[in-house]
Formats: structure tokens, C-alpha cells, sequence
């Protein structure tokens, strides 16, 4: 089993901002597997939804890539992600639904389980996201 916790953020304003994500997947030890975090962009039309929909693809795609055979369980802090991707709840802003199908397409070929975790819980994938932001606007 690999469980990968997941989180986007958009600072310094959302939206417009830059958008960041990042994630840590961790094995039934609880040792890390790998991580990895990055900026999606910047400006017009970056959200947060936004941030947390490609932190959880990024994470998706590196287990469909080196864990392709094993149970795989996502978390995150976003309540809208995870509640849009296993179909409870609508995805009404266009700028979402292609993300929303990718991720839904990627969960599936995972054969993955997509949860919702409290913030406090997520401080690994907030910390990577938060490096990402340093990264992107040359900060150390």
C-alpha cells in the first residue's frame, strides 16, 4: 500500500496568484517513497481549486508510472477535489472540469481511493507545496 497526501495553494492572492502544489507519498511504514512539488503558474485564471486538482494529478501520475500494480490511497485537505472527483458533488466551473475528468480518469487507473484529511494532517504535502511557492518567486 502507498498512500500519497496531496495539497495546492495560491499565494500571494487567490485568485491570480501563483499556484503551487505539492505531494509525499509514503509506504505502510511510513517512510518516504518520493515527493515532489512545483508551480502550475501564475496570474490570470490560477485559483487554488486549481493548485489542489494538479497536486493531486501529479501525485496520481507518478503512481500509474512506478507503482502500477499496487493498492494506492490518496489524501487530501481539499474537500472539493475529493468530493467532485468520486462524483459526489458537481463540477460547475468550467475551468475545473477538465482537470476534474483527468483526475477521475487517473483514480481510476489507479484503482485508488481518494479521501479527505484535515489540514493538520496534511503538513508534508503543505510544507512541499509552500517550496514550491519559495521556488517560483526566488525566494529560499
Amino acid at each position: 500500500m502507498v498512500t500519497f497526501y496531496c495539497d495546492g495553494l495560491i499565494e500571494p492572492r487567490n485568485p491570480g496568484g501563483f499556484a503551487c502544489w505539492g505531494w509525499v507519498a509514503l509506504a505502510d511504514s511510513g517512510n518516504q517513497i518520493a515527493t515532489d512539488c512545483s508551480c502550475v503558474g501564475h496570474g490570470d485564471g490560477m485559483t487554488n481549486n486549481i493548485a489542489e486538482y494538479w497536486a493531486f494529478i501529479n501525485a496520481a501520475t507518478w503512481a500509474l508510472m512506478h507503482h502500477p500494480d499496487k493498492p494506492v490511497t490518496y489524501r487530501t485537505d481539499s474537500k472539493l477535489v475529493v468530493e467532485q472527483v468520486n462524483g459526489r458533488w458537481k463540477v460547475n466551473s468550467d475551468q475545473l472540469r477538465p482537470l476534474a475528468d483527468l483526475a477521475r480518469h487517473l483514480l481510476t487507473e489507479t484503482g485508488g481511493i481518494l479521501e479527505w484529511v484535515p489540514r493538520e494532517q496534511n503538513t508534508i504535502a503543505d510544507a512541499l507545496s509552500r517550496r514550491a511557492y519559495r521556488r517560483a518567486t526566488g525566494q529560499k
